[in-house]
């Protein structure tokens, strides 16, 4: 089964800490990263631009509009995301709390979708 781990951040949190201290939560984040990708555990993982970066697109009524930013106003901002292999949501969860990023926000653990079985239903 693959999961995504959505990453979310107060970036007031991570602000807080000295730069040197980010620095080393980084490099550990990464090397972990690699050893699970050396695993073939880890299928790709990507840090976002901030959201000052974001631009939300909203169709209504054949209208479309885009704003700046994000969808929803919160604390926590979607920073990245990691794309696993996993047997099972426990595994995936395990896999999950080996990233430092939950100190500083949460992580979401969400299993994708079969796409190959929504294809053959809807016939496309």
């Amino acid at each position: 089964m693959q999961f995504l781990l959505l990453i979310y951040i107060d970036e007031g949190l991570l602000q807080a800490l000295p730069a040197d201290e980010y620095d080393t939560l980084m490099r550990g984040c990464l090397q972990h990263a690699d050893a699970l990708q050396a695993q073939g555990t880890l299928v790709i993982a990507q840090q976002l631009e901030p959201v000052t970066q974001a631009r939300t697109l909203r169709t209504r009524q054949s209208q479309a509009r885009i704003t700046d930013g994000p969808f929803a106003e919160t604390r926590e901002l979607l920073a990245g995301f990691n794309l696993i292999n996993a047997a099972d949501h426990d595994e995936a969860m395990r896999i999950a709390q080996g990233f430092p990023w939950s100190r500083y926000g949460s992580i979401e653990v969400r299993p994708l979708a079969d796409m190959d079985a929504e294809r053959q239903r809807v016939g496309a």
